[in-house]
């Protein structure tokens, strides 16, 4: 069956609760009045409530409306929120600079909205040490509280402990500060532009005036 309502002609019925341009109720009149009164206005008379008895029906634009129609629902799948488990990897004895740099990233991720599965794999002798990788969880949970929360524990895993942080920010918050952060950094450039253009006129007036004064 077909999702789209039933329009003018198409609407076989022999009277409708009309709906007016406006949303006034008209009442009910018959199916012929309602189209004349469509060819009237110039709308088209659309069925928005089939089930109803009489249905209802309203006088709209229905090109306009199936077109804002669309324009809304692609808005709304814009802005729909994806949660992501994105998944960071390290090693028990992981020296500090490359802890830092795998800690960037998962504030990044956080600050993004997404979750972390942090995942700490243990090789050879490091297997009977689960205590390290629990420590460097613990520590990296710590670093980054003020972005995000453990929503798993730790936990052993074959040869590997898994710990998932979950962020404080909701994925819709971050990515309308995304945007936002966006628009002010192309509204800095642009603002930027016109002074970076003045400078060169602004430096030669006081040569200018130097010279004019030698002349006098």
């Amino acid at each position: 069956m077909s999702a789209e309502p039933r329009i003018n002609d198409r609407i076989r019925v022999p009277e409708v609760r009309l709906v007016g341009p406006s949303g006034e109720q008209v009442g009910i009149v018959p199916l012929a009045k309602a189209l004349e009164l469509a060819q009237e206005y110039d709308l088209d008379l659309v069925e928005v409530a089939a089930n109803a008895r009489p249905p209802v029906c309203k006088l709209m634009d229905y090109g306009k409306f199936k077109y804002e129609s669309a324009m809304k629902a692609r808005e709304a799948r814009k802005n729909q929120a994806h949660t992501v488990i994105k998944e960071m990897k390290l090693r028990p004895k992981i020296d500090p600079h490359d802890y830092d740099t795998k800690k960037g990233h998962v504030v990044r991720f956080l600050k993004q909205g997404d979750k972390v599965k942090i995942t700490i794999m243990f090789r050879g002798r490091e297997q009977s040490r689960p205590e390290l990788g629990y420590r460097l969880l613990q520590r990296l949970a710590e670093d980054v509280q003020d972005l995000g929360f453990v929503e798993s524990n730790p936990k052993q895993d074959g040869r590997n402990m898994i710990m998932v942080l979950g962020p404080h920010k909701k994925k819709t918050e971050a990515m309308a500060e995304a945007r936002e952060a966006q628009a002010a950094r192309k509204a800095v450039r642009q603002g930027d532009a016109p002074a970076e253009a003045e400078t060169p006129a602004e430096a030669e007036t006081p040569a200018e005036e130097t010279q004019a004064q030698d002349a006098g």
